[in-house]
């Protein structure tokens, strides 16, 4: 007969056969224009000291892009080229893309249209 071993879940880990957990980790591959995104953290305290409610917090519109996807195919049958790199800080149509948890970590994935600027430095 056999016996059933049950593994608690830890920090969002997820159980195995022998008893031990494992970390949950997922990759994204954006398809096409795509991009995925971290946000910036929205402001908490106004330069006064003044806390500001979740509800009055602006969207943030700039983040580090955490994956490109490969471009988007033409007409011609050939690849746009994607002019945004994993790694850079990007500036981002206020409204754009659709948001979304990985591992309980908030992410942006955008067409590389919203995408306005490249910021550096």
């Amino acid at each position: 007969m056999a016996t059933v071993i049950e593994a608690k879940r830890i920090n969002g880990s997820k159980p195995t056969r022998h008893g031990k957990a494992t970390p949950i980790t997922k990759t994204l591959h954006p398809l096409g224009d795509r991009l995925v995104i971290h946000p910036n953290a929205r402001e908490e305290l106004t330069k006064s000291g003044i806390v500001i409610p979740d509800t009055a917090k602006e969207k943030p519109q700039e983040g580090t892009v955490l994956a490109v996807g490969p471009g988007r195919i033409l007409d011609d049958g050939k690849r746009e080229q994607i002019d945004v790199k994993k790694g850079e800080k990007v500036l981002y149509a206020k409204y754009a893309g659709t948001e979304f948890k990985v591992d309980g970590e908030d992410l942006l994935i955008v067409s590389q249209k919203d995408i306005l600027a490249v910021v550096e430095g």
